[in-house]
């Protein structure tokens, strides 16, 4: 099934609901006039539609494999990377100094989306390179940039994150790679990471790998931990790529789905390193990567969910089965319908919230205001939990539309189900996306919490007039998360805190969904209104189960023995 980008829905939600031009009038991104944005738009889709969509299926099918110590990709990925490449997709947010675009994170979150739904094997590359580009930019030596970001930028060159270990998985702190001084300026690394995303491919020149380690003064968690850039060939005195690293791809793992993108197991035997910022600084450095890749990855789960969306609604107006009226196909069916919509009313809810974090990352970066700061870091958690759960649900929904046929291979509804699965682990579980809301970002005393509820609850107020049931509906959540927040704030004891984070950002996120869907509803689109209607209506009440849930705490939870568990 052909794919099509939405792109209506991308001009829609920010001509009227996410404040883009906000954006568009600072003096940072002027340029980003209308004209721009629909040229981004349409040729973004253009060449998701064309060349990534057709991709898709090959990357499930011949899954990347090692060859004699050699990553070789799926078939057609080079020449998808090369238009992504080529069109300066890579580099639309990185700095015009460095080769960059220099245009707004929101028009690069949509083209992302846009890449997500068409091929999310093959986007993850151009992600993880997005998110070293701006931990270069913010945490790099002059040097350094010179050398790395315009390749970078052009794809000429990719870059991957090195977190994770064997005994280090979400304890960071615990990892036990090492980096010696040589005495030049240059660090001997040395130690084993798993799970690296894209850690090697056969159409880049040069792999540049940012790499967590120690110092051999480094204390032990955290704070002792250094960032390094490691290539795979370090650069000669030209800048281009010369001899081979002391670094290795050990095999690839087997997985239950995203087969198109090789995650590793990478061994550094003394490979060549320069740190990247100051020494025992590493997590403020990679910190900068994981949040820029936080928000792709959200949106990764959104592309996935549109994907499915579309394979599942066009399968459903040609199946016919049972005694539909109308089409006599089963999207003519109640329960197929409720399934459609969920999904389609849902998908809205998360891309709206991810472009409302673009903007306000947007903004941040315009103004130097602390409240936009607040605002993006807060939306930061919800938008890549929130937009993965959705890519989770959708995608299993659609399999169900499908019925029988979801099972089975052939019709490539699994490959969405299986692919986007991933993201509610990679870049922070979704657990710990919520333990960091109501733990550091209500650090504040829930400051940038209560500005967003007396947003929602103000354009509540202002659509009484127009849409009065739906707006009281809007409101009232909001003034129960509002009260929820305010419980969450007095508990000194962050586990019970955390013994509800999960359903107390999932509440956010409905609420917030009833917001972006209540403003679409004004704009005066009937179908739109029609979807803010199911959504208010339908999904919006269980914020009310959440919130229940959230205020019980911890107590009778962890009274729950483990040996009751296994009983």
């Amino acid at each position: 099934m052909p794919y099509r980008a939405p792109v209506s829905d991308f001009r829609f939600l920010m001509d009227h609901v996410v404040g883009f031009s906000d954006v568009a009038a600072t003096e940072r991104f002027a340029e980003a006039t209308p004209d721009m944005v629909d040229a981004i738009l349409t040729e973004a889709a253009k060449m998701c539609e064309e060349i990534l969509a057709p991709l898709n299926r090959n990357g499930d099918l011949h899954p990347a494999h090692l060859e004699n110590g050699v990553v070789r990709t799926s078939p057609g990925f080079a020449d998808g990377y090369k238009a992504i490449a080529e069109g300066g997709w890579i580099g639309m947010s990185a700095d015009p100094e460095n080769g960059g675009m220099g245009l707004p994170m929101t028009l690069t979150t949509t083209v992302n989306e846009m890449m997500s739904s068409a091929c999310l094997a093959l986007q993850l590359n151009p992600l993880m390179t997005q998110g070293q580009i701006e931990a270069l930019e913010h945490h790099a030596s002059d040097a350094i940039k010179e050398v790395y970001i315009p390749k970078l930028i052009s794809g000429e060159w990719c870059g991957t994150m090195n977190l994770t270990e064997p005994q280090a998985g979400s304890d960071v702190g615990a990892l036990r790679s090492k980096a010696e001084p040589n005495g030049d300026g240059s660090y001997a690394i040395t130690g084993q990471k798993i799970y690296i995303s894209w850690a090697d491919n056969d159409f880049t020149e040069n792999v540049c790998h940012l790499v967590l380690a120690r110092l051999p003064d480094g204390v032990p968690g955290t704070k002792g931990i250094s960032l390094f850039m490691v290539p795979k060939f370090i650069p000669d005195e030209a800048g281009n790529p010369g001899k081979q690293n002391d670094l290795r791809v050990v095999s690839l793992e087997h997985k239950m789905g995203l087969h198109g993108s090789p995650t590793a197991v990478m061994e550094y035997s003394g490979a060549t390193g320069w740190l990247v910022g100051p020494e025992h600084g590493g997590m403020a450095a990679m910190f900068t990567m994981m949040n820029n890749a936080r928000l792709g990855v959200g949106v990764q789960g959104i592309g996935a969910a549109e994907g499915a969306l579309q394979h599942a609604l066009a399968y459903a107006q040609e199946r016919k089965q049972g005694k539909a009226p109308g089409t006599g196909t089963i999207i003519e069916h109640a329960d197929v319908r409720r399934m459609l919509t969920t999904m389609k009313a849902d998908i809205y809810a998360a891309r709206a919230i991810a472009l409302m974090n673009a903007v306000a990352i947007d903004m941040a970066l315009a103004t130097n205001d602390a409240g936009w700061k607040a605002r993006a870091a807060f939306l930061t958690p919800i938008g890549k939990a929130f937009g993965t759960d959705v890519g989770i649900e959708a995608s299993s929904t659609g399999v169900q539309v499908h019925g029988g046929m979801g099972f089975i291979e052939e019709t490539g509804a699994a490959q969405y189900s299986r692919d986007v699965r991933v993201t509610a682990i990679y870049e922070g579980t979704n657990g710990i996306q919520a333990m960091d809301l109501v733990a550091r970002k209500l650090m504040d005393g829930g400051e940038a919490a209560f500005r967003l509820l007396e947003e929602i609850q103000q354009g509540a107020e202002a659509a009484k007039a127009t849409c009065p049931e739906l707006a009281e509906a809007v409101w009232d959540a909001a003034e129960s998360l509002r009260e929820t927040t305010e419980w969450l704030v007095e508990q000194g004891d962050l586990n019970q805190r955390f013994a509800g984070a999960v359903p107390y950002l999932r509440a956010f996120a409905r609420v917030l969904g009833g917001h972006v869907h209540l403003a679409s509803a004004l704009a005066g689109d009937e179908a739109r209104e029609k979807l803010a209607t199911f959504y208010i209506k339908r999904l919006l009440p269980e914020h009310i189960g959440l919130l229940a849930h959230v205020r019980e705490g911890a107590d009778d939870l962890m009274a729950i023995t483990p040996e009751e568990l296994a009983a």
